[in-house]
């Protein structure tokens, strides 16, 4: 039906008959003259209907927008003065000769320009197949395919092999909530949508895979936020035989080549590497964005003998933290703005925000500082405190004092949040991996043992004696990779001894009986010649987000669900009919 695409044109097809195929993007009528930018998915072009023609001309006034046409026409150059050069096709027009209705459209409720103010999101996805006529939606996408095809590339040359794992399979507790499927063959028994393609790789590895790597969709029933889905993609790899530097490496050189072929853009090699612990000292979080140069600062030696209670207590916490953020020229927050982040970190439990404006210490020592919390400090403290944070004169210094999770929390996404408000977020990418994980964290209701990443995580080797003595003090063989601020993978090096793993659950109090239940068909396969493996997952979703530019990962995939995990195109989840209930021999009961 075309013999070009329409963004394809330029004047090198001029004097060229061509056959176009698109929908009407724009439609103008000047005094006798009808102009139609006529779009598909490479791009624009504007064809110019005389009344010459006037059968053609008739069908031309009829079109409105996101008509499907069929136009055929000869390409020549635009007269001078009216070139658009925000336009790839902007030097050169169609003169159209002959015009094809292929199909109407009712006037769309989505507006489909370039710079036109979005619609709402739920009307973006009721009707998500106008949205993505969008040109920024098509960029997204054809680069998110880009992405996957460099991917793949990259592994496949490594010899890593793509292969399948079942989306229908048992379920096993990975952290969040399984979607069950009925079974209509076997009544009252369920099958679990994959959280992750998990055991079946370390099942591969077993079988004598040795490298692998899956586009894997996986599935979790949890609350979400901008980068959740109920539905989601990991880039899922695993490889045996080689240890956690190998591995990272190799990890580290396929994101710098996917980085140079989408974005044209080096990333370091190699990627810097920060402790579980420093990065929460440094930064507060375990994914930290080092474009901000922000860090918090302990003190909590500096305050345990305050008269004031807030940072005294923690301080003296074994569970505490007392930390302190300098925010250079800081001093010109007003009280105002500086209420609005005291609300802000209450977002993440914090009970307030203490923090000292330094006017002039240089000249006037603790005459220049001004803070309500002064007149509690001796001066040895602030001494110290000067001295520790470097702060100068025009800085403002922001106080964390707390159980030491919600410090790192509120003062971790204080600090973001400075960086972005203030500007001193610096361009471009820092990439980073995450290293020597706890293998395990306290519940903190039930005080039990829970794994940081997940129960099949290998302890570092020289820490598996320390299993039975102090767990809290066992590492992990986990890696996690950072970038901006973000995870955009996590993997480890997994547990291939038996009776590793059987300790690993013990400790993790999964019962003799319910380890066989949840993970018999694992254990049994650790008994038979198990590798040493390892591998990661890579958020594509995410990854794409970043590359992108996107604010949310609804925007780079193509049918996504709401924030409620609902789908306003096709209605779903919707009730199904009673038939349908009893083959599965289900009865629905709604909770009260």
């Amino acid at each position: 039906m075309r013999s070009h695409y329409c963004g394809e044109l330029n004047t090198s097809h001029v004097g060229e008959e061509v056959s176009l195929c698109g929908w009407a993007h724009r439609r103008r009528d000047h005094g006798g003259v009808i102009f139609i930018d006529l779009r598909d998915h490479q791009g624009l072009v504007q064809v110019v209907f005389d009344p010459d023609v006037p059968d053609t001309f008739r069908l031309a006034e009829q079109v409105r927008s996101e008509y499907v046409l069929a136009v055929r026409g000869r390409v020549r150059i635009r007269p001078a003065g009216t070139e658009n050069p925000d336009l790839r096709t902007g030097a050169i027009e169609v003169l159209g000769q002959s015009l094809e209705i292929l199909n109407r459209s009712e006037p769309p409720p989505i507006q489909l320009e370039e710079h036109s103010h979005p619609a709402s999101e739920e009307i973006r996805l009721r009707y998500r197949y106008l949205d993505l006529r969008r040109a920024e939606m098509q960029r997204r996408l054809r680069t998110r395919g880009k992405i996957v095809q460099c991917l793949r590339s990259f592994l496949d040359a490594q010899g890593f092999l793509e292969m399948e794992t079942p989306i229908l399979t048992k379920s096993t507790p990975e952290g969040a909530r399984d979607y069950l499927v009925p079974s209509r063959t076997y009544p009252g028994q369920f099958f679990a949508l994959p959280q992750s393609p998990q055991l079946f790789k370390q099942l591969l590895m077993m079988g004598g895979m040795d490298r692998y790597y899956q586009i894997a969709r996986c599935f979790r029933d949890e609350d979400l936020r901008a980068d959740r889905q109920p539905e989601f993609t990991q880039l899922d790899i695993e490889a045996s035989f080689l240890q956690e530097e190998p591995f990272m490496g190799l990890m580290e050189a396929m994101i710098r080549q996917l980085f140079r072929t989408i974005l044209e853009v080096e990333l370091p090699d190699p990627f810097p590497r920060l402790s579980y612990a420093e990065a929460l000292r440094r930064y507060g979080t375990d994914r930290p964005d080092l474009r901000i140069p922000l860090e918090l600062v302990d003190i909590a030696d500096l305050m345990a003998e305050v008269e004031f209670k807030v940072f005294s207590g923690p301080a003296r916490d074994p569970a505490g933290r007392v930390v302190a953020l300098r925010l250079p020229q800081g001093g010109t927050l007003t009280r105002k703005e500086i209420d609005g982040y005291t609300q802000f970190v209450g977002l993440y439990g914090a009970k307030g925000l203490a923090y000292i404006k330094v006017n002039a210490w240089s000249t006037q020592g603790r005459e220049g500082l001004q803070s309500p919390i002064l007149k509690f400090l001796p001066d040895a403290a602030v001494a110290g405190l000067m001295a520790r944070t470097q702060a100068e004169d025009g800085d403002l210094i922001f106080f964390g004092a707390d159980q030491a999770s919600v410090v790192n929390e509120a003062m971790g996404a204080l600090r973001v949040k400075l960086g972005q408000d203030r500007g001193i977020l610096t361009e471009g990418w820092q990439p980073l991996w995450v290293v020597d994980f706890p293998l395990f964290e306290r519940e903190p209701h039930s005080g039990r043992w829970t794994a940081l990443h997940h129960p099949f995580t290998a302890p570092k080797e020289a820490h598996i004696a320390r299993l039975d003595e102090d767990p809290s003090a066992c590492l992990s063989r986990a890696y996690d990779m950072v970038l901006n601020g973000t995870e955009i993978g996590g993997g480890s090096i997994r547990i291939h001894r038996e009776e590793v793993q059987r300790k690993i659950f013990r400790l993790l109090e999964i019962s003799e009986e319910q380890a066989e239940d949840r993970f018999g068909f694992l254990l049994r396969a650790l008994r038979y010649g198990c590798p040493p493996h390892g591998g990661i997952a890579f958020g594509l979703d995410r990854l794409v987000m970043l590359l992108t530019g996107a604010s949310s990962i609804r925007d780079v995939i193509a049918f996504p669900k709401t924030q409620t995990a609902a789908c306003p195109l096709t209605d779903a989840p919707a009730p199904v009919d009673e038939t349908q209930l009893n083959e599965l021999a289900l009865h629905i009961r709604l909770r009260p």
